[in-house]
């Protein structure tokens, strides 16, 4: 068996952080690119950070709809 390198666990106290930069509006959005697509970053804060873009693009897609169904229905 082959003896692959294991990432490091992330911190409870680096998840904090992470969740506190990731609230910041803009901030957060560009660190969420960051830690998905950088290649230094930790691949548990990378699948992260790429499920918490993907939940921000179906809650927008969502938004648009019910945004364009009421604009409609008002007319």
């Amino acid at each position: 068996m082959e003896n692959s390198e294991n990432p490091q666990i992330v911190k409870t106290s680096e998840w904090l952080i992470t969740y506190l930069i990731a609230s910041i509006p803009l901030v957060g959005i560009v660190m969420l690119f960051v830690w998905a697509f950088g290649s230094s970053t930790n691949p548990s804060k990378s699948n992260w950070a790429k499920a918490s873009l993907i939940w921000i693009a179906i809650i927008t897609v969502i938004y648009f709809i019910f945004g364009a169904a009421l604009v409609a229905s008002m007319m």
